[in-house]
């Protein structure tokens, strides 16, 4: 049984949500699983992530570790296709999820490779109740399948240290995004198992950069993820029409 279970009344868990990613918690790592589209994008997003975070902290981009002294928060980190890599950077990784089964397999990982990192069957509402701030916030992928967006939010300001940072991740609402990320990649195809996303959760970037203002952070950076169908690899872009990265700050 895990130590840390998170609050099921949270406001923001979604209990359907949390099962469906239990239910594929075994393939997190698998390449060629139900997490694939997400093993494709992670470069772009670890590179965005990467460079931003550099520039907004001052830190060397030639070190090894260039995070060293910095905490950092991963909320929804699944697997841990994220904290792992930041860890490795020199950040003091905690990394959490709603799913117990995702963690499990997460910190079964991070031993297996050698990797401290403090997992946590957890959501944000209830690490801003332990009054916990971090250097760095990442929210990849994950209001789109929270209960309380607003909530969410709330929680994003409280995370935040005075002079950090937040990434967040996810899928812009169009008809584009539509076609796209629901029609061509749950039923076309097939590379995420069907009801995978609900396209009216997808949040606009607007929504979320008033979302953010409303609790004190500025967004400093938007930019679109693009796919390319030749190279079947992902990349930065002026498209924000389906796939974007945010930067904000706390002032």
């Amino acid at each position: 049984m895990d130590p840390n279970p998170p609050d099921r009344a949270s406001s923001t868990a979604d209990q359907e949500e949390i099962e469906r990613f239990a239910a594929q918690s075994g393939d997190w790592w698998n390449p060629a699983g139900a997490f694939a589209p997400l093993h494709r994008l992670n470069p772009v997003r670890l590179d965005y992530i990467r460079a931003e975070l550099l520039s907004h902290f001052r830190r060397d981009q030639r070190a090894l570790r260039p995070f060293e002294g910095l905490t950092l928060l991963d909320i929804g980190c699944g697997g841990g296709l994220v904290a792992e890599p930041m860890a490795r950077l020199g950040f003091k990784v905690t990394a959490i999820d709603a799913a117990a089964e995702a963690i499990a397999v997460a910190r079964a990982h991070a031993e297996e490779s050698g990797l401290a990192i403090d997992y946590r069957a957890a959501t944000a509402e209830s690490v801003v109740g332990e009054a916990e701030r971090f250097d760095a916030v990442l929210a990849l992928e994950i209001i789109e399948h929270v209960a309380d967006r607003d909530a969410f939010f709330a929680a994003l300001g409280q995370l935040v240290r005075p002079g950090g940072a937040l990434i967040g991740a996810t899928l812009n609402r169009t008809l584009r995004s539509f076609a796209l990320a629901i029609v061509g990649a749950e039923y076309v195809l097939n590379w995420l198992p069907r009801g995978t996303h609900d396209w009216s959760r997808f949040a606009r970037p607007s929504e979320f950069v008033l979302g953010l203002r409303r609790n004190g952070l500025t967004t400093a950076r938007i930019a679109g993820v693009a796919y390319d169908l030749l190279t079947g690899g992902w990349s930065l872009s002026d498209d924000l029409s389906v796939n974007y990265l945010l930067t904000a700050v706390r002032r």
